[in-house]
């Protein structure tokens, strides 16, 4: 099979319509259909109704939230906060009256409007910066103060850190995580600013390069939670406007080797996947509950959507 014939065949699998997500993605972002087209509208308003999407949804419950309302967080990773991360990466909006319903629980329990955003974690700020932006909540005061906190709390060197340290780390990405999702009309001086610092600080360790080498980095999961991969740093840095930069090699040199012969990527691993030098540090109170949406090893339209649109941003820098 011609390597032009195998794309054609990726594609193809990526456009079934068993996961509109999927194919509403690839028309966007692989082949370049503007959001307003026929075929497109047609894809994104099957996410709610079949895949991925439908089947979170249906698990939701009256007042909005998966698990149990007592916490919006725990457990992990089937509580309301990690559902909704990964419908906010699936194309949903507060347009879905289940979307705008769960938006509310975060607004009533970690932004209530008279609480100033002062204190947290980049890993909670970061993730609910970008959530709430897909969602569509960019206008909302509260959710530009989340935007102002993760400046504000950026460290000297560009990176950022969950715990006590004078360094950032690679594997606190969230906050570049939410610059990306914003729309380049609405960056302040400010964000502007971090965000150039943010992806310096990432291009300047080649995307991994941080002590000595760390596994779960270089292997691909889904979802990311807030474990960090090369594959999630590829399509941050690219996205932000860095595909043509040489330092990005080697994790592309990788990505590159993960494909399989058919032209698709699967999920190596579902986190947790932490190895003991950073075990401590994430704190995992009682079992987390592994959630994905993919068997590892096997065939990932996830994995291949994103890897292929990292490939694309770098082939046309």
């Amino acid at each position: 099979m011609s390597a032009s014939s195998s794309e054609g065949s990726v594609l193809s699998w990526l456009l079934e319509e068993d996961q509109p997500s999927v194919r509403y993605f690839t028309l966007v972002d692989l082949l370049g259909h503007p959001p307003s087209s026929g075929e497109t509208r047609s894809a994104y308003d099957q996410i709610s109704r079949r895949g991925w999407a439908k089947q979170i949804l249906d698990a939701q419950r009256k007042g909005g939230n998966w698990e149990s309302r007592k916490s919006i967080y725990r457990p992990k990773y089937t509580a309301t906060n990690w559902r909704m991360l990964v419908l906010s990466d699936l194309g949903l909006t507060k347009k879905n009256r289940r979307i705008e319903r769960a938006c509310e629980l975060f607004f009533a329990d970690w932004l209530k409007e008279e609480l100033p955003v002062t204190e947290g974690e980049i890993c909670i700020v970061g993730n609910l910066a970008r959530m709430l932006t897909r969602f569509g909540y960019i206008d909302d005061t509260r959710v530009k103060g989340l935007f102002n906190w993760i400046v504000k709390n950026q460290k000297d060197d560009g990176g950022w850190h969950c715990f006590k340290s004078k360094t950032g780390t690679l594997d606190c990405w969230e906050g570049l995580g939410a610059f990306a999702a914003l729309p380049r009309g609405l960056w302040t001086r400010s964000i502007k600013r971090s965000a150039e610092r943010g992806a310096e600080f990432y291009l300047e360790r080649h995307l991994m390069e941080e002590g000595p080498r760390y596994g779960p980095w270089l292997r691909l999961h889904y979802p990311n939670h807030y474990y960090y991969d090369i594959l999630l740093g590829l399509d941050i840095v690219t996205k932000l406007g860095y595909a043509d930069d040489k330092r990005l090699r080697p994790a592309l040199a990788i990505l590159e080797k993960k494909a399989r012969a058919d032209g698709t990527w699967a999920i190596d691993k579902v986190h947790p996947d932490v190895e003991s030098r950073y075990r401590p540090h994430y704190r995992l109170k009682g079992e987390p509950k592994a959630f994905a949406l993919e068997e590892p090893g096997e065939p990932s339209k996830w994995m291949t959507l994103k890897s292929l649109r990292v490939m694309k941003r770098v082939s046309e820098s």
